[in-house]
């Protein structure tokens, strides 16, 4: 069953504002992501007011936050599609993103509407292509790398991927901005869409690539896939490099981040 409203939980950041969440352990650990000086925080630096910041797999919205918290008067659209973390994305903007747009949908490479997993315990890793034991495995190492014991990691495992399958609309980053997007520059792109990020990324119409300044996005490396993501960035402008954070190492995750020379 899909948590229901009054199931949703609540986190007080250590800033003193309060979240909406389906897991305070999952989100404390997405807030601590936000709050070191990767990539995300990198990119989110070179926000704008007025421009966009487009957060595609936006989960509860946190990042959402850090984006309007780092470039007050930059406008927030966000999409996630399960209901239930949706129903936070949704509470967390009204809370804490002015003039924050939050959008109950996935993105990927066309319209239409397409199967997807939703993780009750592990909301971040939920996806149009989950995958319960890559899942489960990356966990472990990043559990690992972390450095816990096999006993420990057992307990905190067992069935932190357990799904719950349903039924979501899809759409594409290039029908966003033609609804909402006006006339604004997307001064940061953010893709965490757990193994869509090339569907997302070629559901961008060569029409809108100009008018973006800078991609941040988390990569599943598989089948040559952040080679596929850069040689992709790289020929609309963008200039890519990437990193793997020393707790995922042994894992295919991955980020990139790619900007235009110019913007920097």
């Amino acid at each position: 069953m899909l948590k229901t409203l009054d199931q949703l939980q609540q986190l007080r950041l250590e800033d003193g504002r309060t979240v909406a969440c389906t897991s305070p352990a999952e989100a404390r650990m997405l807030w601590g992501e936000m709050s070191t000086d990767g990539f995300y925080r990198l990119a989110a630096a070179l926000l704008r007011p007025g421009d966009i910041a487009l957060d595609i797999g936006a989960n509860i919205g946190l990042s959402a936050m850090m984006f309007a918290e780092t470039c007050p008067g930059v406008r927030v659209i966000a999409a996630e599609p399960a209901p239930a973390t949706f129903d936070c994305l949704q509470r967390n903007m009204a809370a804490h993103v002015p003039d924050g747009v939050p959008l109950q949908v996935a993105v990927g490479a066309a319209p239409g509407s397409a199967p997807f997993t939703w993780y009750p315990r592990a909301s971040a890793n939920s996806g149009l292509y989950a995958d319960r034991a890559a899942d489960d495995r990356a966990t472990e190492i990043y559990l690992r790398n972390s450095g816990l014991n096999d006993e420990a990691i057992a307990l905190i495992t067992a069935g932190l991927h357990e799904g719950e399958r349903m039924e979501v609309e899809v759409t594409t980053v290039s029908a966003i901005l033609d609804e909402h997007g006006g006339n604004a520059e997307v001064g940061l792109l953010k893709v965490d869409v757990e193994r869509a990020e090339l569907d997302v990324l070629r559901g961008i119409a060569a029409a809108d690539w100009p008018r973006i300044r800078a991609v941040v996005a988390e990569v599943h490396d598989r089948d040559d896939r952040l080679a596929q993501c850069r040689e992709l960035l790289s020929g609309h402008g963008l200039y890519a490099r990437t990193r793997q954070d020393p707790s995922l190492a042994g894992t295919e995750l991955h980020e990139i981040y790619a900007v235009r020379p110019e913007s920097v």
